[in-house]
């Protein structure tokens, strides 16, 4: 592969990835993942 193609292919694979953490972030997604991480951790631990 070219590397010319290459890059423009991670430059476009990097700006989905910002909309979608954008859109993550709009719809309060991090609160569930932060709770599910808490959640798996604790498990982990033994605590919960």
């Amino acid at each position: 592969m070219k590397e010319s193609t290459r890059n423009i292919i991670m430059v476009c694979l990097f700006f989905v990835s910002l909309a979608l953490i954008g859109i993550g972030i709009y719809t309060d997604e991090h609160t569930a993942v932060l709770n599910k991480a808490i959640n798996v951790c604790m498990e982990c631990i033994g605590i919960g």
